[in-house]
């Protein structure tokens, strides 16, 4: 369930009320008259089976709730009982666990997609810890450097972005992996270079000898594929609500590790592991990409077709 909290001029009140009024999987209906002291208004509340969410929404949007003074606000609702509970679920088609509730989508990539100091940071510490991880063989520290990395965040945004056609999202979320991803190979080739200088890189690192974290920069077809898999999966737990499968996901691909060893292998003179890790980081950067793009088409489809169904339940 979703709990629904709208406020907006008294004036149009009753035709938020009767978009809200009979709506198939809503109850729990509250309209508090006057409460909103800035701007003026009304409060209306309701609870929401989370798969009738979305049309809901688009619903209030043709009434008009957002023009002027009026705003909406979603809220995830950890638990709920009850008959109303019950039958609004019911009655709502489909499952709440596949429902995409894609304003709340399109929000949350807009805030998580954009470029930030946090992301920034995150990926550059990811690409250190990488880094280490590779020039020390330690597949532990390449598994942490991968559950830390925020990229994922990112390509899903990009991909909400290209799916709904939202040109500034795109543009923000972009500019994250490109300046994002630049700064953290600059500055993991600075830590590189100060370990080379010290003497503390292992002669095994230089020569290749790593069977552990080799697959690092030798990317193939099996590459592609786990990309493409892992793409699917993330952008399912996003839209599911579902974060805890994104663990998962962060360490099946290599993003992040291919990163750090661009930055290392150019530093220790070995461009061809350069030049394939590049290769590697293009290919998971690409494939996670398109197979969120195309998971999401699928489920914007499937989902308009369970609105029709809503609409005609509530007819």
């Amino acid at each position: 369930m979703m709990h629904l909290r709208a406020t907006c001029p008294a004036a149009d009140v009753e035709q938020v009320l009767g978009c809200l009024r009979g709506a198939t999987g809503v109850t729990g209906l509250v309209h508090l008259p006057g409460v909103v002291l800035d701007p003026p208004g009304d409060l209306v509340e309701a609870d929401l089976a989370r798969e009738a969410v979305d049309g809901v929404v688009e619903d209030l949007q043709r009434c008009g709730l957002l023009r002027g003074d009026g705003a909406l606000v979603l809220l995830d609702v950890d638990t709920a009982t009850g008959r109303p509970v019950d039958r609004a679920e019911d009655d709502a088609p489909g499952e709440g666990v596949d429902a995409v509730v894609w304003s709340q989508l399109v929000e949350r990539a807009e805030s998580d997609g954009s470029l930030s100091a946090a992301f920034v940071v995150f990926l550059t510490v990811a690409t250190l810890i990488a880094a280490v991880g590779l020039i020390t063989d330690s597949q532990v520290l390449i598994v942490g450097a991968m559950v830390l990395g925020p990229e994922f965040t990112a390509l899903a945004s990009l991909a909400v972005a290209v799916v709904t056609r939202s040109a500034r999202p795109a543009r923000d979320a972009l500019k994250a992996l490109a300046v994002g991803f630049p700064v953290a190979i600059a500055l993991t080739a600075v830590a590189v270079a100060l370990l080379d200088a010290g003497g503390l890189i292992p002669q095994a690192y230089v020569e290749g000898q790593r069977p552990l974290t080799s697959f690092v920069w030798s990317p193939d077809a099996f590459s592609v594929v786990v990309a493409l898999l892992a793409g699917i999966a993330g952008t399912v737990s996003l839209t599911s609500d579902k974060a805890s499968a994104l663990v998962g996901v962060f360490i099946s691909v290599t993003t992040v590790p291919a990163a750090a060893e661009i930055a290392g292998a150019a530093v220790t003179g070995q461009p061809d592991r350069a030049a394939s890790s590049a290769l590697q980081l293009v290919l998971n950067i690409g494939c996670i990409l398109l197979a969120a793009v195309v998971t999401l088409g699928v489920q914007r489809a499937a989902w308009k077709r369970m609105d029709r169904r809503r609409r005609a339940v509530a007819r």
